[in-house]
């Protein structure tokens, strides 16, 4: 409909004017004229703001005479809208556009033809819409779980001042978007969910949001089990705080806690003492730990990967929450906060709002009818509940959309905890090889110094092979956080039954994966190329470094995953490449499981020496947290090599090698 702009017309009141023609035509096509009310219609002179046509009230005594019960009625509704605000829908009316102008920083949205105003206004509107005399007005309005998440909400104390307490040289290293997330946290009152994409940097934003309490510290960090010496190893490498006082809660002692962390078995019959300023354990001891947990007051709570709390019948679920209730502050962290449906949000918003989230019923009512395979297994109302949360507990950001933030490689180590049972064959062979290396030191004869380097190598050989099979309940571990990540992703191996183990975990969860080694035909490797490249339910490839590594494009994964390392350095680089190349649009993750007193020491060693040896030697560090801005659009070809990214998070001599535990006096 096209109006000269003479007229100056808004968009609703174009709008109405065409429905309000079409009204009148059908009345006329469907009633007979003696039937019908009689109208009046005036002309609108030329340049008048008044509406064009004007319907005249039917004389008295008419059919259209009204009576106390036929007082004309007005509808609005009232909802939560994407931007924040409260928006109200309603059939166009120049007495409730009047009203809605009175209304405080109203403001009419004609792209969604609705208007709007802020969260604070809305009891304003309720009284003007109250007050509009010879009409009823009937007012749907926000659901009362809406109304108390937004109250609760606005009443969290906005904290952003304890911004400029975040150490400098952390605050440095923020990218934008993660200054934006602990600002958010801090804006609201220090209990969110952080719901960034896999690989944007939850961690290091939690540990930076942490730094600003540092008044109520200590720390409890709820996490996977194999996500603990993780989170030990960053906040180490974050924070200036003796190591002794990063507190790891294992089922197992073993290992050479080469970093200094104060290790306690959580099977030991005593008390265990959560006295370090960061305290660590994995949601599987939650419950054992329970009371130790409450009596210890802490006001500092982090729950990575909270979407493990989403099983409201589950017994770790049960004994987390209260933990979580109790903090002053509490950070929930997850990339798949809800992995199928609504109802499995509920308990990680209850144990942020248990005031407003309270009644299962009520929030399953809501947000979670339709399913088909039981009750609250469906989704209704669901961009209320999306906007509603993005109002008031989550930020979400994708790859996607801070893209340019972002370097176009990262690399980050996962330390991997091995249990001691794993490990017994190891550490006999790394005995018999520190026997071996001193007997080659006092050799004497060329002859036998060569037969004792071939010991050596035979033995650094099973070292490297016994390794695999030690890591791979680790790996499996840590692979099934992958997985519920849902993203697409290459896990990159070297022996068979590390290969086998992880292609058998993907086969047990039902996740639609390809695989190719050795084993697999050339002339199918193309057709399984295709299918990760193609097929979204694809998630997985499971590759071997050599087959694997070298002359595919699989640049549908922008995460890449290695459960071994590679005695070259090249091919680690070459098969970091199958994703990080031409037909890339996204930043790419990578991952190296790790693992203390294994081949991974000496592979380090190796690789270093290599590294140096050819002279490849490239200025800067980067990593997840540490870029710099001329990298962020750099070209593969810049790409650093693997001395600044494999290295340990702290670089100890050799009788920190040989330090054992630190235990706790129980």
């Amino acid at each position: 409909m096209e109006v000269d702009d003479e007229w100056e017309f808004s968009a609703e009141e174009l709008d109405f004017l065409e429905r309000e023609a079409l009204q009148q035509i059908a009345q006329r096509h469907s009633k007979p004229f003696s039937d019908s009310p009689s109208y009046k219609v005036e002309a609108l002179p030329q340049g008048s703001r008044t509406l064009p046509l004007s319907v005249a009230p039917p004389p008295k005594g008419s059919l259209g005479d009204f009576s106390k019960e036929q007082v004309p009625k007005l509808s609005v509704k009232f909802y939560f809208h994407t931007s924040g605000n409260i928006a109200a829908k309603f059939t166009y009316d120049p007495v409730l556009v009047g009203a809605f102008r009175k209304i405080p920083k109203a403001t009419w949205n004609a792209k969604e033809r609705l208007w709007t105003f802020p969260v604070p206004f809305l009891s304003s509107a309720e009284k003007v819409l109250s007050e509009i005399s010879g009409y009823n007005v009937e007012i749907e309005n926000l659901h009362p779980l809406v109304q108390r998440a937004i109250a609760s909400a606005s009443a969290a104390p906005d904290l952003r001042e304890k911004y400029d307490q975040i150490p400098a040289h952390i605050e440095s290293k923020l990218l934008p978007f993660q200054r934006d997330g602990v600002r958010f946290a801090l804006q609201h009152g220090g209990r969110i969910l952080l719901a960034d994409e896999m690989g944007l940097g939850k961690t290091i934003q939690a540990i930076a949001v942490a730094t600003c309490f540092r008044d109520v510290w200590p720390v409890l960090i709820l996490t996977p089990s194999s996500l603990r010496l993780h989170w030990a190893a960053m906040i180490q490498q974050w924070l200036n705080i003796p190591p002794s006082e990063i507190v790891v809660v294992l089922s197992q002692l073993g290992g050479s806690n080469r970093s200094g962390f104060t290790i306690v078995s959580s099977n030991t019959k005593r008390n265990i003492h959560l006295d370090g300023l960061f305290n660590i354990i994995s949601y599987d001891v939650v419950l054992k730990l329970q009371n130790i947990l409450m009596s210890s007051n802490f006001k500092i709570v982090i729950a990575d990967e909270s979407h493990f709390l989403k099983n409201a019948q589950a017994k770790r679920t049960a004994a987390t929450l209260p933990i979580i209730k109790k903090a002053q502050y509490a950070l929930l962290l997850s990339g798949t906060p809800a992995l199928s449906r609504p109802i499995e949000l509920f308990k990680q918003l209850e144990a942020l709002y248990p005031d407003v989230y309270k009644n299962v019923h009520e929030y399953g009512n809501r947000y979670c009818k339709g399913g088909v395979f039981g009750i609250y297994q469906g989704a209704s109302n669901h961009e209320e509940l999306h906007n509603l949360m993005k109002a008031t507990v989550m930020i979400r950001r994708l790859k996607k959309d801070v893209l340019a933030q972002l370097p176009v490689k990262r690399r980050q180590q996962v330390f991997l905890d091995v249990a001691e049972k794993d490990m017994r064959q190891i550490n006999a062979l790394f005995r018999e090889l520190e026997v071996v290396k001193g007997k080659i030191k006092a050799c004497k004869s060329e002859e036998e110094v060569q037969s004792l380097k071939f010991t050596e190598k035979n033995l650094i050989n099973k070292i490297y092979t016994d390794s695999a099979e030690a890591k791979i309940p680790a790996v499996l571990d840590y692979l099934e956080t992958v997985i519920e990540a849902g993203c697409k992703f290459l896990i990159f191996a070297h022996h068979q039954p590390m290969l086998d183990a992880i292609h058998q975990l993907f086969l047990k969860k039902k996740v639609h994966c390809i695989r190719i080694d050795g084993g697999t035909p050339p002339a199918s490797r193309q057709a399984l190329v295709t299918e990760f490249q193609e097929k979204d339910d694809v998630k997985a490839a499971v590759l071997s470094m050599k087959a694997g590594g070298v002359g595919l494009t699989l640049t549908a994964a922008s995460t890449v995953i290695f459960a071994e390392l590679s005695w070259t350095p090249g091919d680690l680089i070459q098969a970091e490449d199958r994703a990080h190349r031409i037909g890339q649009v996204s930043s790419v993750n990578v991952y190296y499981l790790l693992a203390n007193d294994t081949v991974d020491d000496i592979i380090w060693d190796v690789v270093r020496s290599k590294l140096e040896n050819l002279g490849q030697v490239l200025d800067g560090h980067e990593n997840i947290l540490e870029v710099s801005s001329s990298q962020i659009r750099s070209s593969p070809a810049k790409q650093k090599t693997l001395d600044s990214f494999l290295k340990r998070c702290n670089n100890v001599d050799d009788s920190e090698h040989q330090q054992k535990l630190k235990y706790r006096k129980l």
